[in-house]
């Protein structure tokens, strides 16, 4: 496996994650999925990744969940 490629379970919890954190009215809690998420990609991601990336992936990410 290459280093930029995330492993299926991964994914899956990103989307899992991804979910939860627009699902959550509270902000402080909203934070603490990101960062989570910024941990676990973090062990995959090739360059520097930050707490404002995840969030921007999120964000970008949101029109393709399915309900």
């Amino acid at each position: 496996m290459k280093r930029d490629e995330l492993p299926a379970t991964v994914a899956r919890a990103f989307v899992r994650d991804m979910r939860l954190y627009f699902a959550e009215q509270d902000p402080i809690r909203r934070e603490q999925i990101a960062v989570l998420q910024l941990h676990s990609l973090r062990e995959h991601w090739r360059s520097k990744l930050s707490l404002n990336d995840v969030k921007l992936m999120f964000d970008e990410m949101r029109d393709h969940l399915s309900e």
